[in-house]
C-alpha cells in the first residue's frame, strides 16, 4: 500500500471566523506545522488542497446558497432575508472574509482525496475537512458545505456501491445522516454525545436500516469507547465490507474541550483510527469539530502518526514544543495551560468502568447486526 497523504493548505493561516468564535483558533495550520517539526512529512506525502467550484459544490448544494455565500464573501454583508433564508450571517455561522474560499477549500481537499483514492487505493488525511452540519441550502453548525457528503457522492458516483461513514465528533452528524438516509449503498454511524446540539441522531433512528447512532451520555472515557469500537463498530463495519471509508475525528470530545462534556483522551481516538483503518482499501480521515488549540494540534498530528505507524515521542523535540508554547488561547484555560500541553503529544489515557449505558449501545448494535 501507499505511503498515506496529507492534504492541507495556506488559507488556514490567515482565515478567521473572527473575534470569540470557536473556530477562530489555529488548527490545520498547526497540525501541518508539528507533522513538520517532528520530521514527519515526506515530500511526496503532501497535497494541497484547493477551493471547490460552484459546479462541484451544487452536486449536493443548491445553486442559489452557493451564489449567496459568494456574495456575502464579496460584500462581506448580506441581507436580512437571505440571512434567515441561508443561515448566514446568525446561528455561529458569520459573514467573514474568507466564507466561501474556506470551506470550498474544506470540500476541495476531500474531492481530490476521493478522486485520488478510487484511482490508488490507500489512506488520506485531510484535517480541513470534516463539516458535517452543512445542508444543501443552509449552513449549520459553522459548516457552510457538507464536505464528507461531497466525498461520498464522489465514491458513489464513481460505481462504488458499499461506502462505509464512521463520525467520532461529540456532536451528531446530521447533515451526512441526512443527506444517506434512504441510500443503502452507504452506512452512516456516529458516536455523539447524547442530548446536545443538534439534538437528533437518536438510538431509534434507522433510516432505511443504514443509520446507526451511538449516542453516549456525558462523561465518556477511553475504555468507553474502545468497547464502542471493539464490540460494535469494528464487527459492524467488518461485516458490511466497505469499498471505502470516511472517518470524520472530531476532537470536540476530548476532555480538553471547552464545548462538550465528555472525558476522552487523545489516545482514544488515535487507537480507534488505529482499529479501523485496516477494514476497508480506502480511507479518507477528516477533521471536525475541536476547539481548544492545544488538544486538536496533538490529537490531529497524532492521527497522522497512526496512519504512518510512528513512535510518538514521549517528549516533544525542542522545535515541537516551541511551536505549541507560540500559541495562544483567549479563554480562562488558555490564559494557564499547564504543561503537558506543550511537551507531549498523548494525554495521560482515561480508563474506569463502562457504564450500562455503553453497554447498551453495544448490545442494540448486535441486535440489529443478527437481525
Amino acid at each position: 500500500m501507499p505511503a498515506p497523504l496529507l492534504i492541507a493548505n495556506d488559507i488556514y493561516r490567515h482565515s478567521t471566523l473572527g473575534g470569540k468564535h470557536p473556530l477562530s483558533i489555529p488548527r490545520v495550520s498547526t497540525v501541518l506545522d508539528l507533522v513538520q517539526a517532528l520530521g514527519w512529512l515526506a515530500p511526496q506525502q503532501y497535497r494541497d488542497s484547493r477551493p471547490a467550484t460552484p459546479e462541484e459544490l451544487s452536486r449536493f448544494h443548491r445553486p442559489d446558497y452557493i451564489a449567496a455565500v459568494q456574495a456575502a464573501e464579496r460584500d462581506l454583508s448580506i441581507s436580512a432575508e437571505d440571512s434567515e433564508r441561508y443561515n448566514l450571517g446568525r446561528g455561529g455561522n458569520p459573514v467573514y472574509a474568507t466564507m466561501f474560499r474556506r470551506p470550498a477549500t474544506g470540500v476541495g481537499g476531500s474531492l481530490i482525496a476521493a478522486r485520488h483514492l478510487l484511482d490508488q487505493p490507500g489512506m488520506i488525511y485531510s484535517p480541513g475537512g470534516g463539516t458535517h452540519h452543512g445542508r444543501p441550502a443552509q449552513a449549520s453548525g459553522f459548516c457552510y458545505f457538507n464536505d464528507p457528503v461531497l466525498a461520498i457522492l464522489t465514491f458513489l458516483d464513481a460505481g462504488l456501491s458499499r461506502v462505509a461513514y464512521v463520525d467520532l465528533d461529540v456532536h451528531h452528524g446530521d447533515g451526512v445522516a441526512e443527506a444517506f438516509e434512504t441510500d443503502p449503498r452507504v452506512l452512516v454511524l456516529s458516536v455523539h454525545e447524547a442530548g446536545r446540539w443538534p439534538h437528533s441522531g437518536r438510538l431509534e433512528e434507522e433510516g432505511a436500516g443504514n443509520l446507526f447512532n451511538l449516542p453516549v451520555p456525558p462523561g465518556m472515557i477511553d475504555d468507553e469507547m474502545a468497547a464502542l469500537v471493539d464490540d460494535a463498530i469494528g464487527p459492524l463495519l467488518e461485516g458490511f465490507r466497505p469499498e471505502a471509508m470516511v472517518i470524520q475525528c472530531g476532537a470536540d470530545a476530548l476532555a480538553d474541550d471547552p464545548l462538550a462534556k465528555q472525558e476522552l483522551s487523545n489516545t482514544a481516538l488515535w487507537r480507534a483510527v488505529a482499529a479501523l483503518k485496516g477494514i476497508a482499501p480506502r480511507l479518507l480521515v477528516l477533521g471536525g469539530g475541536g476547539y481548544n488549540p492545544w488538544s486538536v494540534a496533538r490529537c490531529w498530528t497524532g492521527i497522522w502518526a497512526e496512519l504512518n505507524d510512528l513512535e510518538k515521542p514521549e517528549r516533544l523535540p525542542a522545535p515541537a514544543e516551541s511551536l505549541l508554547r507560540s500559541l495562544s488561547w483567549n479563554r480562562t484555560a488558555g490564559r494557564n495551560p499547564p504543561e503537558h500541553w506543550f511537551t507531549t503529544l498523548q494525554d495521560a489515557p482515561r480508563y474506569g468502568a463502562v457504564r450500562q449505558e455503553t453497554r447498551d449501545l453495544v448490545r442494540r448494535v448486535k441486535e440489529r447486526m443478527r437481525a
